[in-house]
């Protein structure tokens, strides 16, 4: 057990049903009253493959998943063939009596004999549940509402029947397992992944319309919005490719109706002329890129921090963007929102980087506040009539935007160099100014770049520097340092671009060792704080192995 906390990993194949089993007692221990954080490991296949579901729980809040293994519930051999060396010297292991557990403490369950093997998992719920020392009634509800719908009454039923063995059979076992006590909520909590927050906060934002072509780890953002589309008035195109997702995207834009479109790297790579059509038109998008490890394929379903620089540069010309970074799944709602603001009144590309970890990890959190969440609303701006100018050079970059067949106006975009009208120019003095016009926009979003967070002493030995999904293992890596005496701050940038130095360097400057940390092997950040803001990292500490970071994994790294 590690800092007051449990963790309990559900393993087997895909199709043995762990997901559910796993969201299952995920909202169980919500409702019980613990916080959660789960982590989500999976192949990239539809059946079989080996996929875990581990679930942290603790009475206090989380920043992080961590190492090491207190309850085991393997659903076949595989599982406890791989993850034996895991397990923490108290853990528990549940499996089959015919599975062989060697070493580990294992309480064999005869599954045959408590129900059909169709409710193998929902076996497995009701033993751990008891060894959790969870309410069977607030888990056989919790268990109806997940399947109820989908299954129907008979199905419902013959799940009670074998939760109900499963439990009465684990109350008459022995076992050693001890989890913290629950906490107190207060009040209700919704279990959110990164994915479906920032859906949620792009809603919020008054999204209207979502263009996609289904790419793992992204689509979970998509079907976020389908859900919530009918009541939201949002239309929502299932693309043949990225290539005309992005176009469908910046047509819906043009014509006045706020627009997102999601992928993941692969994805992105057939969108860059699109986002470039963008930019010359000054056509307002927001991409939420989901990163996963490359090159080409990759490791499709695992997690990475490698397209920091292609979401920067991907685009060919010179024109103006944002890239907001999420560390937790409130900033993904926050990003969701913010990202489709800051695209409406700059009129241009607004990135949201995510990756597998953060779009799988769920959380308990407290409900949103909407309250002055206003929805973005498209156009306004300058003259009106038969002086309307769509591309007009102000002083800040930021050109009126009619939306075409809603007034007199005469709306024009062309993806050549073009006028003040909007019409197509080779005047070479022109494209200058238009070009610079474009970049000036930058200087306003720098003017409204949210500034990283700093905690810890200014002038700490080490100062550990994070971005994005890296947020939380940092963190608690620097508060078991703190607890062993060392003088340890960090700094976390949920904005990577554009980067105000004035808002960090005289804080970096203070600090002794600076060490970035990030889920890449070429230390793609550090690299981009070296070139804009003169910043050289003493260290950097990179995991590009598929896996999400722990603290572990950091302390490690820093003791080597």
């Amino acid at each position: 057990m590690s800092q007051g906390s449990m963790n309990l990993m559900i393993g087997g194949e895909a199709g043995q049903g762990l997901v559910t089993m796993g969201q299952v007692l995920s909202k169980a221990l919500v409702k019980s009253g613990y916080h959660i954080l789960v982590t989500q490991d999976y192949m990239s296949r539809v059946r079989g493959g080996h996929n875990t579901f581990t679930i942290r729980f603790s009475p206090q809040e989380l920043d992080s998943p961590c190492e090491g293994v207190d309850l085991l519930v393997a659903l076949n051999q595989e599982t406890l063939d791989r993850h034996a060396e895991e397990l923490n010297s108290d853990s528990a292991v549940v499996a089959d009596t015919g599975l062989s557990c060697g070493q580990a403490p294992c309480l064999g369950v005869p599954y045959e004999d408590l129900a059909d093997k169709r409710y193998l998992n929902t076996v497995a719920l009701g033993v751990a549940s008891h060894l959790l020392g969870l309410d069977l009634e607030l888990v056989a509800q919790t268990l109806e509402a997940a399947i109820g719908k989908k299954k129907g009454d008979k199905v419902v039923e013959e799940n009670r029947q074998a939760l109900n063995k499963a439990f009465e059979w684990a109350s008459g076992q022995e076992h050693a397992l001890k989890p913290p006590q629950p906490g107190e909520h207060d009040g209700p909590r919704m279990m959110l992944g990164g994915n479906q927050a920032i859906a949620l906060g792009a809603l919020a934002g008054g999204l209207k319309f979502l263009a996609f072509y289904p790419m793992t780890p992204s689509t979970a953002i998509a079907l976020t919005v389908i859900s919530h589309a009918e009541e939201m008035g949002v239309v929502y195109e299932q693309a043949e490719d990225e290539i005309a997702a992005v176009n469908m995207a910046l047509g819906a834009s043009y014509a006045g109706a706020p627009a997102l479109v999601c992928t993941s790297g692969g994805g992105y790579a057939l969108m860059t002329e699109g986002v470039s059509l963008a930019g010359m038109t000054e056509t307002p998008l927001v991409i939420a890129l989901a990163m996963r490890p490359g090159p080409a394929t990759g490791l499709p379903t695992r997690t990475e921090q490698g397209d920091l620089l292609f979401a920067l540069h991907g685009g060919h010309g010179e024109f103006p963007r944002a890239i907001l970074t999420p560390g937790s799944v409130k900033q993904c709602f926050e990003a969701g929102y913010r990202a489709l603001h800051l695209a409406e009144k700059y009129q241009t590309s607004v990135f949201i980087l995510t990756d597998q970890f953060m779009a799988d990890s769920l959380r308990a959190l407290v409900p949103f506040d909407l309250s002055g969440l206003e929805p973005v609303r498209p156009g306004g701006g300058g003259a009106e009539g038969e002086e309307y100018q769509r591309y007009q050079i102000t002083d800040d970059g930021i050109s009126p935007r009619r939306l075409p067949g809603l007034g007199p106006e005469l709306v024009v975009a062309d993806s050549d160099e073009h006028d003040e009208q909007g019409h197509i120019t080779e005047d070479l003095e022109l494209r200058v100014r238009m070009n610079d016009k474009r970049l000036t926009k930058q200087k306003g979003l720098c003017a409204e770049v949210e500034p990283p967070v700093f905690t810890g002493p200014e002038d700490a030995d080490h100062l550990l520097v994070s971005w994005g999904s890296s947020q939380g293992p940092v963190a608690e890596a620097a508060r078991r340092l703190g607890e062993e005496g060392d003088k340890v701050a960090t700094c976390h940038f949920s904005q990577v671009w554009p980067l105000v130095p004035e808002q960090f360097l005289e804080r970096f400057n203070k600090a002794g060792q600076l060490v970035v940390i990030e889920s890449n092997a070429t230390g793609q950040f550090a690299g981009l704080l070296k070139k804009e803001a003169g910043v050289t990292a003493q260290r950097f500490i990179g995991r590009y192995d598929g896996l999400n970071l722990t603290p572990e994994y950091i302390l490690r790294q820093l003791a080597s």
